[in-house]
């Protein structure tokens, strides 16, 4: 009994991926191909220009830096195995072990992202509504500070579920309906005691996607109030276009999060879990630095200025 216990603990896992929609696997696989390539050129980029342009030295480059980090680590624990994947018209299985490996990095720098992206708001904040306090408030020790404690937050919440979800038992062949070892559909799978795992995962859903998001939306309550207090219109175009950047990625971010975990799951569709799921593990990764590239006059600058260093003129 014990050993059959232990290896039906221990199973296989079949990754459904997109293999019952083979008509698109071959669309699929070019499109993830291309972005991300794209996705690692344009995080490579913001890496590079934050670290070597002194005019981006500042806190809010030094956060935008580690969240290229986050983004190039993030897509790829995703995207080469799911390439691989798109390559088959029959779903592949995953080994236990690399499918705990994979939710577990999945977790860590998805709750990165989360804090990293409420420390940009607090960056903003600070630098808006407490300009003379900023160089206190966002010293290097303090930026530093941040940015460890979010790593932190994602090891400590990763070893959490991973710990919870893996030692629930597992039927003998579980098939994941997705094209990654993602919390909930693997969650689904335990065939008992998946209430305590149930309970965590609805925990960490509230303190890192709705409290980060709340402090989000507080900072930026107070920066609009600041903004309006204003009198020159040039002062509110050029402090609101500092924002506007990470305004919409937050967006993006938040928004995917918020709809794929808080959202009921009775009547939800197999596909459409898995078209949300792309989107923020695929698409939002490339989006990030165009965002923040295309709508930010110092990053282009800096990226200009590197361009005409290293190509000589014709």
């Amino acid at each position: 009994m014990t050993k059959e216990n232990q290896t039906t603990s221990r199973p296989e896992f079949l990754l459904l991926g997109f293999s019952d929609l083979r008509a698109l696997q071959g669309p699929l696989f070019w499109m993830v191909f291309l972005v991300y390539v794209v996705t690692l050129l344009g995080n490579s980029v913001i890496i590079l220009l934050t670290q070597a342009s002194p005019a981006l030295h500042s806190p809010m480059y030094f956060f935008l830096r580690h969240l290229s980090v986050v983004e190039l680590l993030y897509t790829t624990d995703i995207v080469p195995r799911t390439l691989v994947d798109l390559t088959s018209s029959h779903p592949r299985a995953i080994s236990f072990q690399g499918c705990a490996a994979q939710m577990y990095v999945f977790i860590v720098l998805g709750i990165s992202e989360c804090c990293l992206l409420t420390a940009m708001a607090y960056d903003r904040y600070a630098a808006i509504c407490q300009p003379l306090h900023y160089c206190t408030l966002m010293s290097r020790q303090a930026c530093m500070t941040m940015v460890g404690t979010s790593w932190l937050m994602g090891i400590i919440t990763a070893t959490t579920h991973s710990s919870l979800i893996f030692t629930l038992p597992f039927p003998s062949h579980p098939v994941i309906p997705h094209f990654l070892c993602d919390i909930l559909p693997v969650l689904r799978l335990a065939s008992a005691g998946k209430h305590r795992s149930e309970v965590s995962v609805m925990t960490a859903t509230i303190v890192f996607i709705m409290v980060p998001f709340s402090l989000i939306v507080t900072s930026y309550a107070r920066i609009l109030s600041a903004i309006l207090a204003m009198v020159s219109t040039q002062s509110r175009h050029k402090v609101f276009s500092t924002c506007s950047s990470h305004l919409l990625v937050v967006t993006l971010f938040f928004g995917t999060a918020s709809i794929t975990y808080i959202r009921p799951q009775a009547g939800s569709s197999v596909t459409v879990d898995r078209i949300l799921s792309l989107f923020y593990t695929v698409i939002t990764p490339m989006l990030n630095p165009i965002i923040y590239t295309l709508r930010n006059k110092e990053v282009t600058g800096a990226l200009q200025h590197m361009v005409k260093r290293h190509v000589p003129s014709p």
